[in-house]
């Protein structure tokens, strides 16, 4: 036990006091319990791994050696090699050549009198580095509270724990200081908490008899010059000058409200020098009114936003490491004033060494006053766009500064982004964020109206590409939950990534935009999107609803819409007042019955009904019947109203494009049919012989439109539309393919603004041909009639000859030479009529003809020729041959 008590800690420290005073035992207790409070204490150690702070004493050696220049140039080139990475151990260099530099013949400033040293009392709170968060209002206001509050204020040993600026950023206030626990090591610490040692080494615990104040006990080689008489010394410049920095008057400066700027009495004797410097040092406490005035009147004010105080946090993070100088200054200066040093020593402040210690805090404030003034009236997105405008800078300490800021301002939009896209969740009170809501809007709505972008609160660092996918994630599930009511958990659509929840997690996002940043919001893209398309095509039958409106509102399905024409014709002869559409729909239902459309899907039949249109004058049946297909729930969506009354406005024009084929052949049948029957009645052969060829005009201006029609505008626009559904990532696209497709097909089938004179050509065309068919079921009626009475006669002759008697008497072969008189007088009258009717049609499809060679669409164009193909409209219109030489040789030359 006696080994183990020789061997303790306070036994071997009690050895080491009594053999460095040469004392015994009993004479050592007061050194003893001073060495207990000195290994107890938080003192940093005396070689610290800053390289900073090493830069900094190498600079004050160089002034010391009144070599300014080197010291600017060293500062300078010290900067150049921070920005690259060239080596990773700077500070162990910059601390080689700076021992390097020492003379060794010079007296080492090492304590030598370790006697001396314990001699001397600690003193109080030494067990504690003070930490300073002060706001310039706790520093004594006037000069006769000056030394009372500096003295409360005070630090160990004269250092206090607010440090300088650093390169990087502000440090960090540790937790521990600010709850009352014990402090950090040196080591840890901030840097601002280790500013004294770049002082000189000295200590502020020796009596001024022991050592000198702050410096070595050299006289200074400085010729100080002589005051005039009244003249203001420099030592009370550099206090006022220390108060201006907090943005308070001094004795001698004064803030100027005329001039808006720090300006020293004009009453005041002061050198030009001098006055210049303090001019110039002043600037800094008119940078921190500036900062500070926004910073107080923004924090107040909620309606800025998140951004905004964060913004506002940045600033008095910064102006809280600018205050931790400044206190550092204060104690430096109450050192001086508590050992009366009134003599300018090499170590002492001057106006010229705050000069050089301030130059970049004066940088950075000037940052801070610059993005003041930018940032005026700015919030939200907005406001992180003009901070981020500042970082394109060229030099590293200016562009770290505001990435710092920048990543505090970008905090809150983060922390929305992240909530939109992994929880669909907006909670933008203030208006900040570039996603924006309408809660008036309806569910059914939801996907095209309800959210949208604020393109002004769009962060500059965010591409426009970022910011439409963003919106879509949120929108997504939005409608999955809402319209789709889909309750998967969001954990299993997309693994939520952590958020930014800290400055530096937002700093290391915002390095990174083009890589995490952006992989973040691809799969957070990929994967709702996804989800949403499956859930749609599997819950929904999307695909399969879109097949039908093809197959039903299109005329894709031929079997069915011929047996329907066939169903509907007895029917839609009839006036249009005299329909129900109950008896329209029981055919319809008969129509899916007997084809192929029983086999489609029952949730996509019972969908399929009939619509009758507002009825006009004289309208038939054929005029105002129409197809429709009910849609609700989510795939209302994409077949949203506009795209119902496109299909609606198509149907209607394929459906009269196909009554013409439909009304075509029944007048072809009625041709071949009626023309042996009426062989026996040479009289018509010129009249049907013109019939004839009118009919064949118009099948081969129809069956030309319906192959247009059907191959070149519907499947090849079909086509189109299928291949980019498939390939579609998300439901935006599909919406895009299938409004593309609508308009397509619109602007092709002649439906649109531009091509009216066109469609109401094609309209004539369709009337010219009903009005036909009328010329022509007339003009066979009337033979028919006269072919049935001729044969009657024939056979009342040839019965009674049979019987003997005399066939006919001249009364009655004189009523049928009579009538038969009368018929053949009417024939003229139909060969006119049809002559007429043939050269109405002739001229609307000249007229067609031309429209369609000057039209600026090449398939309409391609279409003229197939309908001209024997030029035979070309010999009878001036116009049509110029426009089709035209379009022929021009088409020639560019190939």
């Amino acid at each position: 036990m006696a080994t183990l008590d020789q061997k303790s800690p306070n036994v071997l420290l009690q050895s080491l006091c009594c053999r460095i005073t040469g004392k015994s035992e009993a004479e050592v207790a007061h050194q003893f319990q001073y060495a207990v409070r000195v290994i107890g204490s938080n003192y940093a150690p005396t070689i610290e791994r800053d390289e900073f702070l090493v830069s900094e004493k190498i600079k004050k050696e160089l002034l010391k050696q009144r070599r300014e220049a080197d010291a600017a140039l060293f500062s300078e080139l010290h900067r150049k090699l921070q920005s690259q990475s060239v080596l990773k151990h700077r500070w162990s260099v910059l601390y080689l050549l700076l021992s390097l530099s020492e003379d060794p013949r010079k007296p080492s400033g090492r304590v030598g009198n370790y006697g001396a040293l314990f001699a001397q009392a600690l003193p109080r709170d030494a067990h504690s580095t003070p930490f300073y968060c002060t706001r310039p209002q706790s520093l004594a206001l006037g000069y006769g509270e000056r030394s009372a509050g500096l003295s409360a204020s005070m630090g160990t040993s004269g250092i206090s724990s607010l440090g300088v600026y650093t390169l990087n950023g502000p440090t960090v206030t540790p937790q521990s200081l600010l709850s009352g626990q014990p402090p950090q090591s040196a080591a840890a610490q901030p840097l601002g908490a280790r500013l004294a040692w770049a002082l000189p080494v000295s200590s502020a615990l020796a009596p001024l008899a022991t050592r000198p104040l702050l410096g070595p006990s050299v006289p200074s080689s400085r010729v100080v010059r002589p005051r005039k008489d009244g003249e203001v010394s420099e030592a009370a410049l550099v206090r006022d000058i220390l108060y201006v920095f907090q943005g308070i008057d001094g004795k001698y400066i004064k803030m100027s409200a005329q001039d808006n700027c720090y300006k020293i009495d004009s009453k005041v004797v002061l050198c030009k020098s001098l006055r210049d410097t303090s001019s110039r040092l002043a600037e800094l406490g008119w940078l921190h009114n500036k900062v500070r005035k926004y910073t107080d009147a923004r924090s107040l004010d909620r309606a800025f936003g998140l951004v905004g105080q964060s913004f506002c946090a940045a600033l008095h993070q910064e102006l809280k490491e600018y205050y931790r100088l400044l206190s550092v200054l204060h104690s430096q200066l109450q050192v001086e004033d508590e050992h009366g040093v009134m003599v300018c020593t090499e170590s002492s402040l001057t106006l010229r060494r705050l000069l050089v210690w301030m130059y970049d805090p004066k940088i950075r404030l000037k940052t801070q006053a610059a993005l003041v003034d930018f940032c005026q009236g700015r919030k939200g997105g907005e406001l992180a766009s003009a901070v981020h405008s500042y970082g394109k800078t060229g030099d590293p300490q200016m562009r770290a500064l505001v990435q710092h800021i920048l990543s505090l301002v970008s905090n809150p939009i983060l922390n929305f982004l992240y909530r939109w896209i992994y929880d669909g969740e907006l909670e933008d009170t203030y208006h900040e964020f570039f996603v924006a809501s309408d809660p008036n809007v309806k569910t059914d709505r939801l996907w095209h109206d309800k959210y949208s972008l604020r393109k002004s609160m769009i962060p500059t660092f965010i591409t426009m590409e970022q910011a439409s996918k963003v919106l879509l994630i949120g929108k997504s599930i939005n409608f999955l939950h809402q319209v789709c009511q889909d309750r998967t958990p969001l954990g299993k659509i997309t693994p939520a990534s952590n958020s930014a929840d800290t400055p530096r997690d937002t700093a290391e996002l915002l390095s990174d935009l083009e890589g995490a940043f952006q992989e973040k919001i691809d799969a957070a893209y990929f994967d709702t999107s996804k989800y949403l398309l499956d859930v749609l095509n599997r819950n929904y039958l999307l695909l399969e609803h879109l097949q039908a409106m093809r197959r039903y509102l299109l005329l894709g399905q031929g079997d069915f819409i011929r047996h329907l024409m066939d169903l509907l014709k007895p029917e839609l002869v009839r006036p249009a007042t005299t329909l129900y559409q109950h008896n329209l729909t029981g055919i319809l239902e008969t129509a899916v019955r007997a084809t192929n459309a029983q086999y489609d899907n029952a949730e996509i039949l019972k969908r399929l009904d009939v619509r009758l249109l507002e009825v006009s004058p004289g309208d038939t049946g054929w005029d105002v019947f129409s197809l429709d297909y009910h849609v609700d729930g989510p795939i209302a969506t994409v077949f949203t109203r506009e795209c119902m009354g496109h299909y609606l406005r198509v149907f209607n024009f394929l459906w009269r494009a196909k009554r013409m084929e439909y009304t075509l052949t029944d007048i072809w049948k009625g041709q071949m049919c009626n023309a042996k029957l009426l062989k026996n009645m040479p009289e018509l052969s010129g009249v049907l012989h013109q019939c004839h060829i009118l009919a064949s005009e118009m099948v081969h201006f129809i069956h030309q439109m319906q192959y247009y029609i059907t191959f070149e505008v519907l499947e090849c626009s079909w086509d189109e539309l299928w291949n980019r559904v498939q390939q579609a990532q998300d439901l935006d696209h599909i919406i895009a393919a299938h409004d593309l497709f609508l308009d397509r097909v619109i602007s092709r089938c002649l439906l649109d603004n531009s091509s009216r004179n066109l469609l109401n050509q094609l309209r004539a065309i369709f009337d010219q041909i009903i009005e036909f068919q009328n010329a022509q079921d007339s003009l066979y009626r009337s033979a028919l009639e006269e072919l049935t009475l001729r044969l009657q006669f024939e056979e009342r002759k040839q019965q009674k000859e049979t019987e003997g008697q005399w066939g006919v008497t001249a009364e009655q072969e004189a009523e049928e030479k009579k009538r038969i008189q009368e018929f053949q007088e009417t024939i003229p009258k139909m060969r006119s009529q049809f002559r007429i009717l043939t050269h109405f049609y002739q001229n609307i499809v000249q007229q067609f003809l031309v429209l369609l060679m000057t039209s600026t669409d090449e398939s309409l164009r391609f279409l003229s020729f197939r309908l001209d193909f024997n030029e035979h409209y070309k010999a009878r219109e001036p116009r049509l041959r110029a426009s089709l030489g035209t379009n022929r040789g021009r088409r020639q030359s560019n190939i």
